[in-house]
């Protein structure tokens, strides 16, 4: 059967787990700055609409949370009973990130609870105002650090290997690997681009709706204009991550670019498929454009999977993640910066329900990049679990019922993502922004 093999199970839990629970960590990373930004904005510019946004956007969040709190701890768990002999070896290194992560999240937490029930008690609104820097730096700091562990999963350092035993850990070096400045910074580019795609994809669904209120009006150019910020980000730390990749995991940029062969003024291929000779075929490929990812120069040499044993060669299908997540990475650039001209220039195209559509799609096809980019990464990792050093085979749990656990956990995601989508629904249905509006208007008039 599908489950009969404890580690084929453990992997697609694990990947089942990320993959859902990611959606939860970047809303959780990046809504926090979103709500710093409108209510600095607002208190700025004396503007009542974007305090109603970091409001309405903080109510929302909250529910966000707990359920990521649920999938975050079903990580925590996953590890231990699915990867056993991998936590046996790395657990004691890798133990102070882990720990530094819960105590991100908790001072995460303490101040956002203070900053929910403070709205309206300060005479000066910047003191409130100053509440939603931990919050920030707090959901921040959560990423940085358990990415930190997945950067050392795949640059392992600070320690020796003597007898099979770990020893003479170092878990600030640990820390401190040649995957992490890449790591941590793409994924803290990527959270903020992606949230505010989705809010920006929110505001313009109202808007195609016939809500034509300033409100959204607002809460679409400030997020379009974030977005493009940080997806330019994202296009300058993903060429840094490809050049990582060349120097430390050669194997891996070699498999998502389908270069087999060493070679100089290597081209960058695009889509296409292969043959049974693992042959590309239908390719879009641009010249030189592998060796300046690569190294900077278009004459530079690539290393290539022939420098590698089969059996260490990660999966070919990471070319499809890694194009995935490069053309929606470019779709959503071109979009906001077509989109902050146009407004700038007054297009009127930009306005046109057909754009606001594109805007509307970016938001699920901001998160399904994300998505792309973690299964590159993970499964381009493939055969190893710790990078020459443990194998997947060597660090899966020998259980019998992992397949069981999968079914039971597809269960609880599903629970947990339908009710999130129908909590939220209802959140914001009952009580609009024009409803909301009109209800602050008749208090001051009172």
């Amino acid at each position: 059967m599908l489950f009969d093999d404890p580690v084929f199970a453990s992997r697609l839990l694990t990947i089942l787990t990320l993959s859902f629970h990611i959606i939860y960590a970047t809303i959780g990373v990046g809504v926090p700055l979103m709500i710093m930004i409108a209510q600095w904005v607002g208190i700025k510019k004396n503007d009542m609409h974007y305090m109603l946004m970091a409001r309405r956007w903080a109510k929302g969040f909250v529910v966000t949370v707990a359920v990521g709190v649920v999938t975050g701890t079903a990580i925590g768990l996953q590890l231990s009973l699915l990867w056993p002999n991998f936590m046996e070896l790395a657990g004691n290194i890798i133990a102070l990130p882990l720990f530094m992560e819960v105590f991100a999240f908790f001072f995460e937490a303490i101040f956002l609870g203070i900053y929910l029930y403070t709205w309206d008690r300060f005479d000066n609104p910047r003191k409130h105002l100053l509440l939603l820097i931990p919050v920030a730096l707090g959901a921040g700091m959560s990423a940085v650090f358990i990415t930190i562990v997945n950067a050392f999963m795949n640059a392992p350092a600070g320690f020796d290997i003597i007898n099979g035993q770990l020893a003479n850990a170092n878990p600030i070096a640990a820390m401190f690997t040649a995957a992490m400045p890449t790591k941590v910074s793409h994924v803290l580019a990527t959270a903020y681009m992606t949230v505010a795609f989705m809010l920006a994809a929110i505001a313009a669904f109202r808007l195609l709706k016939g809500s034509n209120h300033e409100y959204h009006k607002k809460a679409l150019f400030m997020t379009m204009k974030i977005g493009l910020i940080f997806s330019i980000a994202a296009v300058l730390i993903g060429d840094l991550s490809g050049k990582y990749l060349a120097e430390y995991q050669a194997e891996k940029l070699a498999a998502a670019e389908w270069h087999f062969e060493t070679e100089e003024a290597a081209p960058l291929i695009l889509y296409g498929m292969l043959d049974e000779n693992q042959e590309v075929n239908y390719a879009l490929q641009i010249p030189f454009g592998l060796s300046i990812l690569a190294h900077g120069y278009p004459n530079a040499e690539v290393i290539g999977l022939d420098q590698f044993p089969v059996e260490e060669q990660p999966p070919l299908i990471i070319h499809y993640y890694f194009d995935l997540m490069v053309t929606i990475g470019m779709f959503m650039l071109a979009l906001s910066l077509i989109y902050w001209i146009g407004i700038k220039r007054r297009w009127s195209f930009v306005k046109a329900a057909w754009y606001r559509w594109l805007i509307v799609l970016g938001g699920p096809l901001s998160f399904l990049g994300i998505e792309a980019g973690w299964w590159m990464a993970e499964v381009g990792r493939y055969p190893w679990i710790l990078r020459g050093i443990m194998t997947i085979e060597e660090a899966a749990t020998t259980s019998d019922y992992v397949g069981v656990m999968f079914i039971l956990f597809v269960g609880l995601y599903f629970i947990l993502g339908v009710g999130t989508v129908v909590v939220l629904r209802r959140m914001f249905k009952n009580d609009p922004i024009e409803k909301v509006l009109a209800k602050q208007q008749g208090g001051d008039s009172e």
